[in-house]
C-alpha cells in the first residue's frame, strides 16, 4: 500500500510518466472473438501489498500491467521488475481518478482488473489525531478508491466482464484500539464492496474484498507507531498477493489472510457482546 501524507503531485520521469492522454488513441476491446492480453490496474503499487500484487500478476505473463503510486522512485523500480507501465500520482488530487483511468485506457486498453491497494494509516488516540489527518486518511482510503472504481466500472459493465478487488483490513471488521479512523475507513470499504456486489449481480463484473491481518510492510513505519503485539504475527505481502490472485481466478467475493481471521469477525457478528468483552480483556 502507499503510505505518505504528501499532497503534492510527484514529478514524473521515465518510465513513471503519463502520456498525453488527450491525444493518445485509446485501445479498444477487440471484436469478433479476437482475444487480447488483459489489463490490470494496481494502485498503491510503490511498495507493500500493491507491489507484491504487481509482481504476482507479472509472473503469470497474462496481464498488461499499469501501476500507480505516490513514490516515483519506488514505483519505477517495481515497474522495471514487472515490465509494467507506471504513473506516479496522488489519487486524492482533484480529477486524479479520471486522469488515471484515461491514462490506463490509452496506454494499455480497457481495465479488466482493478486492485485498489492505495491506503494510509495513523496510530494513536483519536483525541490526539489532527483534524486534517482525519480528512487525509478518509480521502485516501475511501473517497479516492470509490472515485477510481466509479471511473473504471462503466467500461467493465459495458464489456460484461471484469473484477474490482478492494484491499481492506481486519481493523475494518472488528475495530482496533488507537486506530479509530483507519478502522472506520476500512469498514466503509467492506460495506461498499458488499453493496456494489449486489448492484452488479448479472453484469459479469465481480467485486472481491480482501481482508488481511497484520502484513509485514512499511505501513507501520508510516502510520506513526511500530507493530509490537506478539500475535497475530505479521504475514509477508506475497501471501496477500497470492490470495488476490486466487480470488480473481476463482471469482471469490471475500478472502481473509490468513484464513483463521474469519473467526474473530464471525464471533463479533454473531455475539458482539462476547467479542467486546474479549477484546477489552485481551486487547
Amino acid at each position: 500500500m502507499v503510505h505518505a501524507f504528501s499532497r503534492t503531485r510527484p514529478a514524473p520521469g521515465p518510465p513513471v510518466a503519463a502520456p498525453d492522454v488527450d491525444r493518445a488513441k485509446p485501445r479498444q476491446r477487440p471484436r469478433g472473438g479476437v482475444t487480447r492480453t488483459r489489463t490490470a490496474l494496481v494502485t498503491g503499487a510503490s511498495s507493500g501489498i500493491g507491489a507484491a500484487v504487481a509482481r504476482r500478476l507479472s509472473a503469470e505473463g497474462a496481464w498488461r500491467l499499469v501501476l500507480s503510486g505516490r513514490d516515483p522512485a519506488r514505483l519505477r523500480r517495481v515497474a522495471e521488475d514487472t515490465s509494467a507501465t507506471a504513473f506516479a500520482m496522488d489519487l486524492t488530487l482533484p480529477g486524479a481518478d479520471r486522469q488515471l483511468a484515461d491514462y490506463t485506457l490509452a496506454a494499455a486498453g480497457p481495465v479488466d482488473l482493478l486492485v485498489a491497494g492505495a491506503g494510509i494509516g495513523w496510530a494513536g488516540e483519536f483525541l490526539d489525531m489532527p483534524p486534517h489527518t482525519i480528512d487525509e486518511l478518509l480521502d485516501t482510503d475511501v473517497l479516492a478508491t470509490m472515485r477510481l472504481v466509479r471511473a473504471v466500472l462503466p467500461g467493465m459493465v459495458e464489456a460484461g466482464s471484469g473484477r474490482i478487488v478492494l484491499i481492506g483490513s481486519l481493523a475494518g471488521c472488528v475495530g482496533v484500539r488507537d486506530e479509530a479512523v483507519y478502522s472506520a475507513a476500512k469498514a466503509a470499504l467492506g460495506a461498499f464492496a458488499d453493496a456494489l456486489r449486489y448492484e452488479l449481480r448479472g453484469t459479469g463484473v465481480g467485486v472481491t474484498h480482501v481482508v488481511p491481518g497484520v502484513v509485514d510492510t512499511p505501513f507501520f513505519e508510516h502510520r506513526g507507531a511500530p507493530y509490537r503485539r506478539s500475535r497475530p504475527r505479521p504475514v509477508p505481502p506475497e501471501r496477500v498477493a497470492d490470495a488476490v490472485r486466487r480470488a480473481v481466478v476463482r471469482g471469490r467475493d471475500e478472502v481473509y489472510v490468513p484464513g483463521w481471521l474469519r473467526l474473530p469477525c464471525r464471533v463479533r457478528g454473531a455475539a458482539p457482546g462476547l467479542y467486546r468483552w474479549l477484546a477489552a480483556r485481551f486487547g
